[in-house]
């Protein structure tokens, strides 16, 4: 396999699959729409045109998952999500995140109380244009203890009752705080920081499969040390492919809960990320790559 037929433009994303989030059918590749704001997710795009463009290409391609938050710009990326793609189409389903905000020196401080949370969803609903959000992640401070989660998971969990979230989720957290959040609603989607060598996620990840939850890893394409990127590339090149495809493939195949959300601002790398769908491993390829962590399991 050459890497002109790994990146050629007609693959699809529903060529690696589909998750069943309750009624809601997601593409395994999907698309992290952060980067489309400007630098550190703040302020406009340096090309709003092609901004657009790589949002409508996505939905071309087949992906039915589209990542967000209106704290990304903030409102920046809800508000270029509704120009390019609404009235969205019927199979389309937009994650977002709350738990954040954004201070004009472009911190991001945790926004847990629940007058924040409600205004959040409502900022998201307003900006996107949407009667209900279809999974609403929490995203969660440095803290992993479970008693934390409970009061900001309940204002979502009443927030899904009224209607205005179909599902729930949880981002940057631990076991414990997953399941708490379990006792107060069903938990959907987990999205935690996860790739071939940041691995300390590893046994949620196969708890969470256990438990019908899908795992939505962020920061999928960095963080590799020399050593690592050297053994990434070879394996590359030995598959031709790029590195960018090898890495989305081994989370592909690392489970079939796992659904992907690279984020990209650029058409080619857009293209280039769904075409990993079409990459599969052999044995030898996955034991170099499953060497590459260094942290404990």
């Amino acid at each position: 396999m050459t890497s002109e037929t790994i990146t050629t433009h007609t693959t699809t994303a529903t060529a690696a699959g589909s998750w069943r989030l309750g009624g809601l059918e997601l593409t395994r590749i999907g698309y992290g729409a952060m980067r489309l704001a400007g630098p550190n997710a703040w302020g406009p795009p340096p090309d709003r045109y092609q901004a657009v463009a790589v949002l409508r290409a996505a939905v071309q391609a087949g992906v039915t998952h589209i990542d967000t938050s209106d704290y990304y710009g903030p409102h920046v990326v809800n508000d270029l999500i509704r120009e390019a793609l609404h009235p969205y189409p019927e199979n389309l389903h937009i994650a977002t995140k709350v738990g954040a905000r954004r201070t004009p020196d472009r911190r991001w401080p945790a926004a847990l109380s629940a007058d924040e949370l409600v205004r959040a969803v409502h900022d998201n609903l307003t900006r996107l244009s949407l009667p209900a959000l279809d999974l609403v992640n929490l995203r969660m401070t440095s803290t992993k203890s479970a008693a934390d989660i409970v009061a900001p998971f309940a204002v979502l969990a009443r927030l899904r009752e009224q209607g205005l979230i179909r599902h729930l989720g949880v981002s940057n957290v631990s076991t414990e705080q997953v399941q708490a959040a379990q006792g107060i609603a069903p938990v959907s989607a987990v999205q935690n920081h996860y790739n071939i060598a940041s691995r300390r996620g590893d046994a949620l990840v196969d708890w969470c499969a256990e438990q019908d939850i899908a795992y939505v890893p962020y920061y999928p394409l960095g963080g590799f040390r020399p050593l690592q990127a050297e053994a990434l590339d070879r394996v590359a090149h030995e598959l031709g492919a790029t590195a960018r495809q090898v890495a989305l493939a081994w989370l592909l195949q690392r489970s079939p809960n796992i659904l992907l959300i690279p984020g990209t601002s650029a058409l080619a790398h857009l293209r280039e990320n769904i075409a990993a769908a079409t990459l599969t491993l052999p044995t030898e390829a996955l034991s170099t790559l499953n060497a590459l962590t260094t942290n404990a399991r």
